[in-house]
């Protein structure tokens, strides 16, 4: 799904227009967000793409939304 990733006033939000949902991004398995999962505040857990070099937010990524536990 396409995820907009952009910087807030209180930290990064995560964008999802299909959902029209608007969430903090509240953990991360990386000291960055990318490359590996990200936890948003409604408790989704998003896998994000890699990069080399951060991207100059916002980006509007592919993401995919891990299956509930």
């Amino acid at each position: 799904m396409k995820v907009t990733i952009s910087a807030g006033p209180k930290g990064l939000l995560a964008y999802v227009p299909k959902k029209d949902l608007e969430e903090p991004i509240v953990a991360t398995e990386h000291a960055t967000v990318w490359g590996g999962w990200a936890r948003l505040a409604n408790g989704w857990v998003l896998e994000l793409p890699a990069y080399e070099v951060a991207p100059q937010m916002p980006v509007t990524v592919e993401a995919r939304k891990r299956p509930e536990a």
